[in-house]
């Protein structure tokens, strides 16, 4: 117990203290947004690069843990989906928002720092791997699925999955990802000087993170319908990690740290933009209190997570 709550603890205190610091008034929530921009526009990229960067070719690429990941987050997806479409008789669209909610972690913000903390550097290589199969796979084809459903213009599922491509082409986030993965692969060493502050400005990122997602959470209500609620939170807090659990048992990745990271990731809260990505269908205020009751319930499913992990998921000490 002393382990887990070394673990965890810290990372709700960060964003307790955003949360406090907004809501007595100290920031304003325009305020806490510009931090949130430099943190997944500055502070992450940096991250991503100084991991991948860093690593050998041979650590980074594995096809079975981007497989494995995927597979468990298109599992969460299909389930969530079809129970609300077809067990709670959902609009189609809100359903795909449902099923997207609970298979798509927010592997930056609360993830990584926890998993850093349990299996050491190589988290920086799954946030990157789990990164990948997040935003070129998972959140695009959601979000066409939704469009395709919600535009009348013919253009189809392959037009929406394309458009979504192109946009997350210019996503700093994959931009660092594909930097650091050329770094790795041709040997490529940045200068001291500039090495030490990709380093510095990765060294802050997951305090700051932290933070805004304290201060973003001020306002909310869970005032939503509550068994969407209850479907959206329960898949992303349980179905998605077991889905993902079930996939690593049976096809064990080379490094036995990386399931275990696949397994933490997939157990962490959705992504803090979840409520943005539902603000063209006019569903932001579910998505939000989904967002605001799955952050509060993680505290306790990511500490029986923890004290359920077996040893030998763990680094040898």
């Amino acid at each position: 117990m002393d382990y887990v709550l070394t673990v965890t603890l810290p990372i709700y205190l960060g964003i307790a203290l955003g949360y406090g610091v907004v809501w007595l008034g100290w920031m304003e929530p325009a305020e806490v947004r510009t931090l949130g921009k430099f943190t997944v526009r500055i502070g992450v990229p940096a991250v991503l690069f100084k991991s991948l960067a860093h690593q050998t070719p041979a650590a980074i690429f594995n096809p079975d843990y981007l497989a494995i990941y995927a597979a468990g987050s298109f599992a969460a997806m299909a389930v969530v989906a079809w129970v609300a479409w077809r067990g709670l008789k959902r609009p189609f669209v809100l359903a795909m928002l449902q099923g997207l909610g609970a298979s798509g972690s927010n592997s930056m913000f609360v993830g990584y720092p926890i998993v850093v903390q349990v299996i050491g550097p190589i988290a920086g290589v799954a946030l990157a791997l789990c990164m990948l199969v997040e935003n070129l796979l998972v959140i695009p084809i959601a979000l066409a699925l939704v469009d395709s459903a919600t535009t009348g213009e013919g253009k189809g599922l392959g037009h929406s999955v394309l458009a979504t491509l192109k946009s997350v082409a210019r996503n700093p986030l994959i931009l660092a990802i594909m930097a650091g993965l050329l770094a790795s692969v041709c040997g490529i060493q940045l200068p001291l000087v500039l090495d030490r502050f990709v380093a510095m400005t990765a060294s802050a990122t997951s305090p700051l993170a932290l933070f805004v997602i304290g201060g973003s959470l001020v306002g909310l209500k869970l005032n939503e319908i509550r068994s969407d609620i209850a479907l959206i939170v329960l898949g992303k807090l349980v179905l998605h990690p077991l889905c993902v659990l079930g996939l690593v048992l049976l096809f064990p990745p080379a490094n036995p740290l990386l399931g275990t990271a696949a397994v933490l990731i997939a157990a962490m809260p959705m992504m803090s933009i979840y409520p943005v990505l539902a603000q063209r269908q006019g569903y932001e205020r579910l998505c939000s209190a989904a967002l605001l009751a799955a952050t509060l319930t993680s505290f306790f499913t990511i500490g029986l997570g923890l004290a359920w992990l077996p040893a030998a998921w763990l680094p040898a000490h």
